[in-house]
């Protein structure tokens, strides 16, 4: 019983933070994304590739979620755009109010996409609105094709799902028909998109969709 009101009291505060966020990044007029997958799925390549090929098209910032290290966040600086990173030191999930203090510390907050890479996690980070618009989730062919029926809230809350390293079905059990079932049964309104980071296949369609969805944050400023 002591649990459950700690554990509300907990989501309540984050709840409160997360709001506060959503509201700056409204009158920025940005479009801000949670990218969630378990460790290794391939979401930093990913987001790299992104990165790549929207260069110059539109402005990109990043605040980089790992428990240890910024490996990943010098990765993405080196693509040349301003990243941030936060260290949980063991936490499993970012919360709102690590966010919001992260994002104040943005060299340049006039962006069109912020990307929120969070800790490589399939449950706790479900559980954390960070004040973002939509929760994209990375899966690779080589985790299996049961996570979404074994992790369904965060797919559920996904507004669009990324199926990376299709390059390597042909050496897995991956059962394809069976993902996009499960899925649809879950979230039948999720984006998916079947890529592979390594090679760029499948990115472009990635990439329109979250020039379109910039676009119309950006007109509702």
């Amino acid at each position: 019983m002591v649990q459950i009101k700690m554990t509300t009291h907990l989501l309540g505060a984050n709840e409160l933070l997360a709001n506060k966020n959503r509201r700056l990044f409204e009158e920025k007029g940005m479009l801000v994304i949670n990218l969630m997958s378990s460790p290794g799925a391939g979401k930093t390549t990913i987001l790299e590739r992104t990165i790549e090929m929207l260069s110059g098209k539109i402005r990109i910032g990043v605040i980089e979620g790992d428990l240890y290290t910024d490996q990943d966040a010098v990765r993405i600086g080196n693509k040349g755009i301003d990243v941030i990173q936060i260290n949980t030191e063991g936490a499993c999930h970012l919360d709102a109010g690590m966010v919001g203090k992260a994002f104040e510390q943005l060299p340049n907050s006039e962006l069109d996409l912020l990307f929120i890479e969070n800790v490589g996690n399939l449950v706790c980070p479900a559980e954390f609105d960070l004040g973002e618009d939509y929760r994209a989730v990375v899966l690779s062919t080589v985790e299996g094709n049961d996570k979404p029926m074994k992790y369904p809230l965060i797919f559920h809350q996904a507004r669009a799902v990324l199926l990376n390293k299709t390059d390597l079905l042909p050496y897995t059990d991956f059962d394809l028909d069976r993902f996009r079932e499960d899925l649809v049964r879950i979230n039948p309104s999720a984006e998916v998109f079947e890529v592979s980071g390594r090679t760029g296949e499948g990115i472009e369609d990635w990439l329109q969709w979250l020039l379109e969805e910039v676009k119309k944050k950006q007109l509702l400023r």
